[in-house]
């Protein structure tokens, strides 16, 4: 079966199946150089973040010694060259083990390095603030001096400046802790965080699905502190096998499975002025999720998001900080889901922007600080990807998107094509589509009505962007098919003024050897059901397209951003490539920040929709002559491990083998937060949940299957892995096997790593490569 290529109007670049990069060294990459120091990335700045005055930018930075530690350095934005502004090592020389509480808080936030991991300035820029593997340092940016705050047997995590930067507060033992500065003092706000009760700290769901890592909030004067209560006597015991290569210890898990109860949030404010705590109220109904919390600037209303269990209905709640009295000033519903995201900003004037996918797209909105709108600021059949900074002297709203202005006819002085106004009645207007596979910065207006937006960074690649408090400036970090990771500072109007991390790709470049066996990948797109689903395409060295080569299809599949990137393309991938295949990536529906009927295509039947998409891309991949069709397989981790094992069990794909790593195989054993909002509850939903339950397909199975799984992984649970590995020798079906002891839902450092993709690429080879069946034939 041939498919649909969509027409080149699409705007997407294609390149060449076989186009090589000439500049760099010829030398094979190979998985050893791969995990090994320095990183083949190059000098890439992480945590980019400018001082509040615009003057300096502080990054994180990997030492040149050891990838996994990383060190606070600053640079700044004039004359001047970065320096190293702590040094990790030199501070806590032999970091020791971290508490159960803090190897759970990195892990919730994907954070796999030790040493300077996450700082924050106050918001004068006289300090920058360091947690340390488990202690608290403040940097002093007046004479370079790093002063430590705390030295205790227990952690301090979640530490912050406050806004005026005269205090210090962290999380210890459960408990709320404020240091005063210049006292030298500490004052625990909360005294009976225990057990089940921890005060000021982020529960599980928050943390793994939520997008929020933090459970306390200062108002702008440092009056008031409001923070969350969390009593977990409610979430479910899931005893959980912990095995390392010592031995296994059993941990009595409170995880929240799909359909059954969550922890109970509560949120206070506390008033440092009287010592008071005042609870907010947040209705009657407790089994909501506390989303979202904002302070106004004048601290006069605290701006609460509240989601309702089922994810259909998201209010924001305007809260009176003095006696916690709360009234409902918007509401957002879907009958899917509401998305939540960063993109609620107060201004100085007491009004607020917000986004909302009402129309389809996520775009944003201006409202009265009473929740009344005022205007649309952005709109057209693309989405917002996130609102990156207000100008409020000038008016600017900046925000990254992934879409473009076709090109006018020549002849043609008007706009030419018909599209949607804001009264709905249609105009005459250049064209805005959806590009993708780019991203950039864009500008638009916070007092006019939108009309065309200007681009504020050039296009054909890939930029995500921190813009200071003003809206002035920002860090840029860029990349493409071509350029590695650059991380640059630009003025608010695009202009370069200085570097942060070049990243050249020269001579000095640890990738440099290897560049020019480097493939640049082709792009395209297929249709489906009327969506546009991208994909990239990269191609062996020396290709030749009158012979037949293997193809590894990488996949994730699952509700995030999507993986087809006009971006720099990992150095694993070349490993996949010096092998001898063919690397293939479709972002099928339910993938990747796009409409909101794209993403809620897998609603109440997740692994249905994707995988039909999948089944689309196979099928494209066998209509082209230089593809064997008897050798595709498939591998992904996560999502991606779910997806791998529905496309081994489904004959329309037709695989050779698959990898699946740490693979959710039963909906009902996943969180309530990420689950339900995709497929309800497993009362609700019994048709949705039994299709994707991998245990019932395993005898469709087409090729060989490598499982591989953390015994450790507190995210999705080894059980999703054993209850496949029970099923398959029921069945008397071989299949191969990897576990990792002690490693949690990713595999960590370069030693394990490397054994990881040793693993991998010699399962490729048995299956479809040089020592396959089918290529000895």
């Amino acid at each position: 079966m041939r498919t649909l290529l969509l027409a080149s109007t699409i705007l997407l670049a294609a390149g060449s199946a076989a186009a090589q990069t000439p500049a760099g060294g010829t030398e094979i990459l190979t998985p050893e150089r791969v995990f090994a120091n320095p990183s083949l990335s190059g000098p890439v700045a992480r945590g980019v973040s400018l001082s509040p005055d615009g003057e300096l930018v502080a990054f994180l930075r990997s030492r040149e010694d050891d990838v996994d530690v990383l060190d606070l350095w600053a640079a700044p934005t004039g004359e001047g060259e970065p320096f190293k502004l702590i040094d990790a090592r030199a501070l806590v020389p032999d970091a020791g083990e971290l508490s159960e509480a803090e190897k759970a808080r990195r892990e919730r936030m994907r954070i796999s390095q030790r040493g300077v991991v996450e700082y924050s300035w106050d918001q004068q820029g006289r300090y920058i603030l360091a947690p340390l593997e488990g202690d608290v340092f403040l940097a002093s940016r007046s004479d370079g001096t790093v002063r430590r705050l705390t030295e205790t047997a227990a952690d301090e995590i979640d530490a912050k400046v406050s806004p005026r930067g005269n205090y210090v507060s962290f999380v210890r033992d459960q408990d709320l802790v404020v240091y005063d500065l210049s006292a030298g003092s500490e004052t625990e706000v909360t005294t009976d965080g225990d057990g089940l009760i921890t005060w000021a700290t982020a529960e599980f769901i928050a943390q793994e699905e939520m997008d929020r890592d933090t459970g306390y909030w200062w108002s702008p004067d440092e009056r008031y502190i409001a923070l969350q209560r969390t009593d977990e006597s409610t979430v479910d015991v899931i005893p959980r096998l912990d095995i390392t290569g010592g031995g296994a210890t059993v941990v009595e898990q409170r995880y929240p499975r799909a359909g059954r109860p969550n922890a109970v949030v509560e949120l206070f404010v506390h008033d440092r002025e009287s010592g008071r705590r005042t609870q907010v109220d947040l209705g009657e109904n407790r089994d909501i999720y506390l989303a979202r919390v904002d302070w106004s600037v004048d601290g006069r209303t605290l701006y609460v998001q509240r989601q309702s269990r089922d994810q259909k209905t998201l209010d924001l709640l305007s809260v009176d900080p003095a006696t916690g009295a709360s009234r409902v000033i918007l509401t957002q519903t879907s009958d899917a889901w509401v998305p939540l995201n960063h993109d609620f900003r107060a201004l100085d004037d007491g009004r607020f922007i917000w986004s909302s996918e009402a129309t389809g797209w996520r775009h944003l909105y201006l409202h009265e600080r009473d929740g009344t709108l005022i205007r649309p600021i952005t709109y057209g059949p693309w989405p917002v990807k996130s609102l990156n900074g207000v100008n409020q002297q000038t008016g600017e709203v900046f925000f990254t998107a992934s879409f473009g202005y076709a090109e006018r006819p020549p002849g043609v002085t008007g706009g030419h094509s018909f599209c949607p106004t804001l009264d709905g009645r249609g105009t005459m207007c250049d064209v805005q589509g959806e590009r993708p596979t780019i991203q950039r910065l864009w500008r638009g207006s916070l007092d006019q009505a939108p009309t065309r937006f200007q681009p504020v960074t050039p296009d054909g690649g890939w930029w995500s962007v921190s813009m200071n408090k003003t809206g002035t400036a920002f860090v840029g970090n860029y990349s493409d098919l071509d350029t590695p990771t650059q991380s640059g500072l630009y003025r608010a109007d695009g202009t370069f003024v200085r570097w942060i991390e070049e990243n050249r790709l020269d001579a000095d470049h640890p990738f440099w050897p290897y560049a020019a066996r480097r493939q640049t990948p082709a792009f395209g797109a297929l249709d489906s059901h009327g969506e546009m689903l991208v994909w990239q395409m990269t191609t062996p060295p020396g290709f030749d397209p009158s012979k037949q080569y293997p193809v590894v299809m990488q996949v994730y599949g699952g509700p995030s951003g999507g993986g087809v990137k006009r971006a720099w393309q990992s150095a694993t991938n070349q490993l996949l490539t010096e092998a001898g295949y063919i690397v293939f990536r479709l972002d099928n529906r339910g993938e990747g920040d796009r409409s909101a009927a794209f993403k809620q295509a897998l609603y109440l039947k997740m692994g249905q929709p994707e995988i039909e998409d999948q089944v689309l891309g196979a099928n494209y991949l066998r209509s082209l002559p230089y593809v064997d069709d008897s050798r595709i397989a498939m591998m992904g981790w996560s999502y991606g491990g779910f997806m791998s094992l529905m496309a081994i069990t489904e004959p329309a794909m037709g695989l050779t083998s698959a990898i699946a790593g740490a693979p959710p195989t039963e909906w009902s054993l996943y969180d309530t937060h990420y689950t339900e909002r995709f497929m309800s509850t497993p009362e609700l939903n019994i048709a949705g949940y039994a299709a994707s339950d991998a245990i019932p397909r395993l005898e469709n199975m087409t090729g060989r299957l490598l499982l591989m799984h953390g015994m450790a992984d507190d995210n999705v649970i080894f059980e999703n892995s054993t209850r496949v590995i029970n099923a398959l020798q029921a069945n008397s079906q071989p299949f191969e096997m990897m576990l990792y002891p002690g490693q949690r839902h990713g595999v960590r450092g370069n030693e394990r790593q490397l054994q990881q993709w040793r693993t991998y690429l010699d399962f490729l080879d048995r299956t479809i490569g040089s020592r396959a069946p089918a290529a000895q034939d």
